[in-house]
């Protein structure tokens, strides 16, 4: 999600001693490689698809893992974060390794902040967001904007680990984020975080998980948002109107189907006619359109509408891999 702020902190700390003893209580065969077999990262999935822990996808009714309810502690702070959660997991960095630089295009996180708490860190771990650079300390709770260009490095020997936890957040989530903090370089603040530790709860928390994420057929409405939200973060181009006017042909298309049909399958294979033509157009452009955080345009174009806007199409790029410009 774009956000105001390379980073804000939550006024949350809490305690990261009680985090870490559930996650060493849980069995180290739990831990997963990374899904791209990045070297260095591993994941202990507490929140996915249906439950399962080997489903790493982004789409269908989010529950918790077999793994969540042996951390009570750790569902508190989600409780305390508050949230419709989604995706959530722990996500341990070895030492000396890195997550490489990347915007997250994926759909999924269009809507949705990363709220990270790390649980095992060191002063040496830098995490860079644009042309902001901080170290999260344990215990804290951080977002930052997932749009700007961003990394992880590890310099020390030690692994590091973070509480990772995706949500489209909640009124009080919001209200929260409000009373947060922008780190400024250089500056001393009057920072008095609330302080949430351990309880002994008679019954582990009642969290909410999200039970809806990626349509079937996107809106028209859904649709121009997005469109909407890509032009107007595109660097300025000559062929910047062309592209405007061949997306705007497009929404009112995509809205003159779905007046007609809406979502009915049946009309599927209208829509995604229509959406293999885009794409034609659109690869036109390619090499040339980037958007303000330097990534191409038609990476955005290809995860947020051509993945984005049709379930049977999202699935037949899961299958054959669509390939993204470099």
């Amino acid at each position: 999600m774009k956000l105001k702020a390379s980073f804000i902190q939550l006024p949350l700390l809490f305690d990261a001693q009680r985090l870490l003893a559930e996650i060493n209580a849980l069995d180290a065969s739990f831990w997963r490689d990374h899904p791209q077999k990045f070297p260095g990262n591993f994941a202990l999935p507490l929140i996915s698809v249906e439950g399962n822990p080997a489903n790493d996808g982004f789409a269908g009714p989010m529950r918790p893992t077999p793994y969540l309810e042996h951390c009570p502690y750790l569902m508190q702070v989600l409780e305390k974060v508050g949230g419709v959660w989604g995706r959530s997991r722990l996500m341990k960095l070895s030492g000396h390794a890195e997550v490489k630089p990347h915007v997250d295009f994926n759909y999924y996180w269009r809507e949705r902040v990363r709220v990270h708490i790390p649980v095992v860190t060191q002063p040496t771990v830098r995490f860079i967001c644009g042309d902001e650079e901080i170290n999260m300390k344990a215990g804290e709770c951080w977002i930052f904007d997932t749009w700007r260009m961003h990394r992880v490095i590890n310099a020390a020997d030690d692994e590091r680990i973070h509480l990772v936890a995706d949500t489209i957040g909640s009124e009080r989530f919001w209200s929260m984020v409000d009373r947060g903090r922008v780190p400024i370089p250089g500056t001393a603040e009057d920072w008095h975080p609330e302080v949430f530790g351990a309880s002994a709860p008679s019954s582990l928390p009642r969290l909410v998980y999200e039970s809806t994420n990626l349509p079937d057929v996107m809106t028209p409405w859904e649709l121009r948002e997005h469109l909407l939200f890509l032009l107007g973060d595109t660097q300025p181009h000559e062929q910047l109107s062309q592209v405007k006017q061949i997306a705007s042909r497009f929404i009112t298309a995509w809205h003159e189907i779905w007046a007609e049909h809406g979502d009915d399958q049946d009309a599927w294979p209208i829509y995604r006619e229509r959406l293999d033509a885009f794409e034609q157009l659109m690869r036109r452009f390619a090499g040339t359109l980037r958007f303000n955080n330097g990534m191409l345009f038609i990476n955005g174009v290809i995860e947020l509408i051509l993945v984005g806007a049709l379930s049977d199409r999202r699935k037949r790029s899961a299958a054959q891999g669509m390939r993204q410009a470099s």
